[in-house]
């Protein structure tokens, strides 16, 4: 799913800003920027002094300094300054990744999301019942089906580990939030 939120109609020097921060990159996933992952949330300006909104994919993501020295340093490079507030409601969803995310992640080697983000209602199972519920996890690099969870936490906590049966190559999976 796209991120379907409704935005109103901005300002011209807001576009150029939304235009300037598409070059900032996920420092853990250099090919997709924070705008197409859904971390960029808001770009507004306040009594003169402009705002910049960010998310994070999960509360205590280690990459958010480094994303807020970003999108400074991005500005900056244009004569621009800006405060960088990060919001945690509501919380980032993979829902609010873009088509070209999900593509530029499989190209990276990196399944994404198989499926939309969970509803509010939480279901419990036992692991074998949840396991088998899952939808199949196609491998990004062969794009077989016949692939299997190597460890729930991949090379960040956001992913998972997992392996092709077929190609027998590992990879993460961008976990559905």
């Amino acid at each position: 799913m796209v991120n379907t939120l409704a935005q109103p109609p901005l300002a011209p020097e807001l576009q150029q800003v939304w235009a300037l921060l598409e070059a900032v990159t996920d420092p853990e996933i250099p090919v997709v920027s924070i705008r197409e992952l859904g971390i960029l949330r808001d770009i507004r300006s306040r009594d003169g002094e402009l705002e910049v909104v960010i998310t994070p994919t999960y509360s205590g993501c280690p990459a958010m300094g480094q994303i807020e020295d970003d999108v400074r340093a991005a500005l900056q490079a244009h004569g621009l300054a800006a405060r960088v507030v990060t919001q945690l409601a509501p919380a980032w969803t993979t829902d609010w990744m873009t088509e070209s995310a999900r593509t530029r992640l499989r190209e990276y080697g990196i399944a994404p999301p198989h499926t939309l983000a969970a509803s509010n209602v939480i279901r419990f199972a036992t692991k074998s019942v949840a396991q088998h519920a899952l939808p199949a996890v196609a491998c990004p690099r062969c794009g077989s089906e016949n692939t299997t969870e190597t460890s729930h936490f991949g090379s960040t906590a956001c992913k998972a580990l997992y392996r092709c049966l077929d190609c027998m190559e590992p990879f993460d999976l961008f976990k559905p939030h």
